[in-house]
């Protein structure tokens, strides 16, 4: 084994919690690809994807982070950069924990069809159903002549589809946003910094919608919502249900909505640029966002922390249609469905002969051309509308605090991309890596023979 694949491999055990051979508890790592080559990349060309990552770090842009790319069942790279912090100079440790922020949004989505394929829920239920807060939605189209807003009665209640695919017409409430009413009565209000998922739901039934049901994707505080249906249908606290049925089962064993003690010396530092200087600067957020302690209301929408490893686990056991190590989480039929563009018809054009891209007037919708929503994911439904190199049916999403993620089952391949500034470091990193990656990818003429790593 050369230096570089000796190095690869203890950043490999590293990541996934086997510093020692044995150590009780450890989670197995995914197979670690004897060389790039093997899993049809090019060493030299992935060489790129690390420039970029380092030249960050150099240019101050990040503190650091850590990328791992996995293909055919194999870690192909696990790379880390720069500092855990900049004020004690730790390296950037393989196993660090990040804010994963709206990525928790996927796993939200993996709950939700957990009890999907139990029968507990329909995709056209209304959400009235399993959320009776929610029975006298308005909707705020305007304001009268004091400036109070004009409410209008939803035409018919949001059903569970539209629930996971933004479609539902709430807002978020991240921002006092000035040209959004309903976002503006979210923030003054604290939906997010609600003290119980039940007194969340309860406010937002009080407060504007953005829109009607079904008319336009808005991003919003769905996901949240999709937490307290969790709870409801299951018995059991949105934390409680996702340890039980995903991350253990999964061997997930450092994501939660909180962090004890004992791993906080592995908890990455979270920065934010100067709007001065564009230096980086600790980010200063309120107690809600406090990962320390366990929160008063688990965030669906944005409140885990995870690794690299434990979400290049959640990743292969998508990209093998629900299973893992042998332990089935969902279903092949459950995981396509998620992967399925459920933007409804009224959003839709049809073009190059491919049905599913959004219609241009129907904004706010954040994708280029070509990109649908599945649930809780965004899905890549015609590639070539936007150039984009991943193959269809990719799903792609990433988290505020600078996360992100695709999983391409055209290419049998994922990739995973942390660090910790807010807002990332504009629009591009994701980009710019997957373009990178692509680059390197050079599809061999047999595919491999695809290690088992499902269930029989």
């Amino acid at each position: 084994m050369n230096a570089v694949l000796k190095r690869t491999a203890g950043a490999v055990a590293a990541l996934f919690g086997l510093a020692a051979a044995g150590a009780a508890g450890a989670a197995p790592p995914l197979p670690l690809a004897a060389k790039p080559e093997t899993a049809g990349f090019s060493a030299e060309k992935l060489r790129r994807l690390d420039e970029t990552m380092q030249a960050l770090v150099d240019q101050g842009q990040i503190a650091g982070g850590v990328t791992v790319l996995g293909r055919h069942g194999r870690v192909v790279s696990l790379k880390t950069f720069g500092k855990r912090s900049l004020e004690t100079g730790e390296a950037m440790p393989a196993d660090a924990l990040f804010r994963i922020r709206s990525e928790t949004k996927a796993v939200t989505g993996v709950a939700m069809l957990i009890l999907y394929q139990e029968g507990r829920w329909r995709l056209d239920d209304p959400i009235t159903e399993y959320l009776p807060e929610l029975a006298e939605l308005r909707v705020a189209s305007g304001v009268d002549a004091e400036g109070r807003p004009i409410l209008t009665p939803v035409s018919r209640p949001p059903t569970m589809r539209e629930l996971m695919t933004h479609t539902a017409g709430f807002a978020y409430g991240l921002a006092d946003d000035p040209a959004s009413l309903a976002d503006q009565a979210y923030f003054r209000a604290g939906v997010l910094q609600s003290d119980t998922l039940d007194h969340l739901a309860r406010k937002v039934g009080m407060l504007p919608m953005y829109a009607q049901p079904g008319t336009m994707w808005r991003y919003s505080v769905a996901a949240d919502l999709q937490g307290l249906i969790v709870e409801r249908l299951s018995g059991q606290t949105l934390p409680v249900f996702m340890e039980e049925r995903i991350f253990r089962p999964l061997k997930m064993k450092d994501t939660a909505f909180w962090a004890p003690p004992e791993k906080l010396p592995r908890l990455a530092a979270l920065y934010d640029g100067d709007p001065a200087t564009g230096k980086l600067i600790p980010a200063v957020e309120g107690p809600w966002r406090d990962v320390t302690k366990p929160p008063a209301a688990p965030s669906g929408g944005g409140g885990l922390l995870s690794t690299a490893g434990d979400f290049a686990r959640f990743a292969q056991m998508i990209l093998n249609g629900g299973t893992l190590d042998g332990v089935r989480i969902l279903t092949p039929e459950s995981v396509a469905l998620m992967r399925l563009n459920h933007l409804p018809p009224s959003f839709q054009v049809t073009t190059n002969g491919t049905a599913g891209v959004l219609r241009p007037d129907q904004k706010p919708f954040p994708f280029s051309a070509g990109m649908g929503y599945g649930l809780d994911v965004a899905v890549a439904v015609d590639p070539r509308l936007s150039g984009a190199p991943v193959g269809p049916g990719t799903i792609s999403w990433g988290g505020s605090a600078g996360t992100w993620f695709w999983i391409d089952p055209s290419n049998d391949l994922f990739f995973i991309g942390m660090i910790q500034r807010l807002g990332g470091v504009g629009s591009g990193l994701d980009a710019t890596t997957r373009t990178v990656v692509y680059q390197a990818l050079e599809k061999p003429p047999v595919k491999e023979a695809r290690l088992n790593t499902s269930s029989r």
